[in-house]
């Protein structure tokens, strides 16, 4: 049974840890944010399609199209459409919304034949906390109720995921899906992006926050450089794999069937302890690479979203690197966590605290050194060493500008208002302050 009016919402997330070390497998932790995009869908059966969407800077967009005109003689051609939407600038914004409808006709053959999707997103575009995946995750939510479709686990995340990455073209990995969908107010999820496995949320203390400080600085994981860092990773994962044997009929073997269990590490630079990473792997990577060089002699990528360009260089050596490291951050940053839930000393604390503080410092610094850095985000987190109850800050989500995201106890919160107070002053602008 159709049902015809239908409304849904999700979150956007703060990224704790893990960041780009999603496509590589790495353990994130993840928050969800207040803001949310909430949808209020009616179905028609016309094939049109009304869109409208107000952003949280207040702009109110709209667009009227034929759902017909993204299909591929009738039938449903990602490419087809992503290019489709990309003729027009102007609205290729819906292509997060109308990318839901294509993906579940395709993938779970519902009878789509148009709809008015009126969207309210409170979540900001392009800093970092996810406002595309709170789009996606709310539209599926929204579709799937009303063609009463059971989707179990992580199977709606999936389908939001494809949305963005086979339909807008971004290539994103899975956390940000995941989060939206599977985030409970002040815990952290933990995800082990392999690629979805969901862990228990964990409670924070009640005496320290995570904060979100918007740098006024907007970015898009669509844009060169996330691409290039997340292609760079994979090129990394070629050479190691090509190192240890394996060879090119085995990769495109295993990226055809998308199954990377034979492959070394499971496809995952993750699975790389940081010993044996040092030891013997960090040797065989090359500083820097051009594409047309690495095609010559490696021929092949096992990701599916990013193409190498051979005109283009790319930082082998750190980018491959940095999910190494940072998963092991992750990992040790939880351990913490758990530690400081079961402390009762003050002064033990303290120096959990300082210590997950400074694993994100070591984060924030990583991602600079991959070339996702930003003048604005790196000032927030100079200044958050200088301020009282600041224990950590690193730059979140996919870089290149966006929130930068903080660890505070009680009087740390005052030292981020005046943080945030400071930067909307010195920039004139009226940048975003996320609490939990």
């Amino acid at each position: 049974m159709i049902k015809n009016i239908i409304e849904a919402a999700a979150p956007g997330r703060l990224d704790v840890m893990g960041g780009i070390a999603d496509y590589s497998g790495s353990l994130v932790l993840q928050m969800p944010i207040a803001q949310k995009s909430k949808i209020k869908l009616s179905l028609r059966m016309d094939y049109q399609c009304h869109i409208s969407s107000q952003i949280s800077s207040g702009e109110f967009l709209t667009a009227h199209v034929d759902y017909r005109d993204y299909l591929n003689n009738n039938l449903i051609d990602y490419q087809f459409a992503q290019e489709k939407f990309k003729q027009n600038p102007e609205t290729g914004w819906i292509s997060y919304v109308l990318g839901c409808a294509l993906v579940l006709q395709k993938e779970k053959n519902i009878d789509f034949r148009g709809a008015d999707f009126d969207l309210i997103s409170e979540v900001p575009l392009g800093k970092g906390v996810s406002s595309s995946a709170s789009v996606e995750v709310a539209c599926m939510k929204a579709l799937v109720e009303a063609f009463d479709i059971q989707l179990p686990g992580t199977s709606l995340p999936i389908l939001a995921q494809r949305v963005e990455n086979l339909v807008v073209g971004a290539p994103c990995g899975l956390m940000d899906q995941l989060a939206s969908y599977f985030g409970e107010p002040k815990k952290l999820l933990p995800i082990l992006c392999q690629p979805d496995k969901i862990e228990e949320p964990i409670s924070l203390p009640d005496y320290i926050s995570f904060i979100g400080i918007d740098s006024g600085v907007r970015h898009s994981v669509a844009g060169s450089s996330y691409g290039d860092v997340r292609c760079a990773a994979f090129m990394g994962y070629t050479i190691i794999a090509q190192q240890a044997g394996v060879s090119y009929q085995e990769l495109f073997s295993a990226k055809s069937k998308n199954d990377f269990t034979s492959l070394p590490f499971a496809g995952f630079l993750c699975n790389i302890s940081v010993e044996e990473f040092q030891k013997s792997l960090l040797q065989h990577l090359p500083d820097s690479l051009s594409g047309m060089e690495f095609l010559e002699n490696y021929n092949i990528s096992i990701d599916h979203v990013t193409t190498i360009d051979d005109q283009k260089s790319y930082y082998i050596r750190q980018c491959a690197s940095h999910p190494v490291y940072e998963h092991d951050r992750v990992l040790r940053f939880k351990e913490y966590l758990f530690k400081l839930n079961e402390s009762s000393s003050t002064s033990d604390r303290i120096s959990i605290l300082k210590s997950m503080g400074e694993l994100m410092y070591q984060a924030h610094e990583s991602y600079s050194l991959c070339g996702l850095g930003s003048d604005r985000t790196d000032e927030i987190v100079l200044l958050a060493r200088n301020f009282p109850g600041v224990y950590g800050a690193k730059i979140t989500g996919g870089g290149n500008g966006g929130v930068v995201c903080l660890l505070v106890d009680e009087e740390g919160k005052k030292s981020a208002r005046k943080i945030h107070q400071q930067l909307c002053e010195k920039y004139k602008g009226d940048f975003m302050f996320f609490e939990p």
